[in-house]
Order: structure tokens, then sequence, then C-alpha cells
């Protein structure tokens, strides 16, 4: 697993995805950053600005099919997406909005 924004999304049981024992930490500050700059966007975006941060829920998945859907879950290692899926996830908020100033995890189902 590579650096991703997912680091930085709570798990289900509310802690962040890279404080999870057994999480990979060498590129914890890689982490940090992504979860600094979507505080510093939380902290400095406009009101009338809205925003959204997605990312993979855990990674991305290359070596599948699409499955055609996916879900906006909490972050979790073993949660994996492929490209077209997760591209479906971004054009779906792009047409119709239901996210606004929130980072979210999306995974396949």
């Amino acid at each position: 697993m590579g650096p991703h924004e997912s680091a930085v999304l709570p798990t289900a049981s509310g802690a962040l995805l890279m404080d999870v024992p057994g999480y990979p930490q060498e590129w914890r500050e890689f982490y940090v950053g992504h979860g600094a700059g979507t505080e510093a966007l939380r902290a400095a975006a406009p009101e009338a600005l809205d925003w959204v941060v997605m990312s993979p829920a855990g990674d991305f998945d290359d070596a599948d099919e699409p499955s055609g859907g996916y879900a906006l879950v909490p972050a979790a290692a073993a949660s994996r997406i492929t490209h077209a899926d997760f591209a479906r996830a971004l054009l779906d908020q792009v047409e119709v909005p239901t996210l606004h100033r929130t980072h979210v995890g999306v995974s396949a189902i």
C-alpha cells in the first residue's frame, strides 16, 4: 500500500486508519501532510465554497474488473476500489452533489 489520503480517514472504530496497529508507517509524514491539507481547506475555505475530498477507503485495485458500483465507507486497510469505480463516484458527485465540506472514503461494492 502506498501513501493515500485514506490514512487520515476515521475507521469504523473512530481511530484514524494511520493509527490502527499494523498500518504501514513508512509514509506517515505523507499521511499527516494530507490531513493538514484537508484541515487547512476546512479552516480557510470561504463559507460559500462547496468542496469535497474523496479517496479510496483503503487503496486502489489494479487487478480486478470494475464492480460498477461503490459505497461511501469508513477507512479500512483491506478496502479496494478500481480506478473506474472511483471515477464513477467522483462523477456522480459532480453531477448530483450529496457531499459538502467533507472528506470521505470510497470502496467498491
